[in-house]
């Protein structure tokens, strides 16, 4: 699932991946179609790509298809992140780091497990100079 996506194809997997059950192409159509003013023939399009991407499942139930993220969405999302770091930014995090000093609006909750990431980090840097 190394594909690249375009921004509306990333919303479509978001909206898809936050429902609790699978969604069928109609409720698709209209909860995305309708407020991204698409065709219903495009978004229809656009889920046959992202499911021949590997994105996307589908399954019938009564004769209606309905798509599933084919990954939970941490998952997905860290993909994204791991796609961006190694082909965008060359495997550094150098500027990534630079934007969250200098540009990213961070919450107190964000900052904290911000730190504890960090931790995990030095912890497990620190257990492989051990061995």
């Amino acid at each position: 699932m190394q594909s690249s996506l375009g921004a509306q194809e990333l919303e479509l997997i978001r909206l898809i991946s936050d429902s609790q059950t699978p969604l069928s192409a109609r409720e698709i159509v209209k909860l995305f179609g309708e407020s991204h003013g698409l065709a219903r023939t495009t978004v229809l399009t656009m889920l046959e790509r992202l499911r021949k991407k590997g994105f996307l499942v589908r399954t019938e139930m009564e004769g209606i298809y309905h798509y599933a993220s084919h990954v939970p969405k941490g998952e997905f999302l860290q993909g994204i992140v791991r796609n961006f770091v190694e082909k965008t930014l060359e495997g550094s995090l150098s500027p990534f780091m630079a934007y969250l000093t200098q540009e990213a609006k961070i919450s107190d909750s964000d900052l904290a497990e911000l730190k504890q990431l960090i931790a995990d980090l030095e912890q497990q840097h620190s257990e492989r100079k051990d061995k």
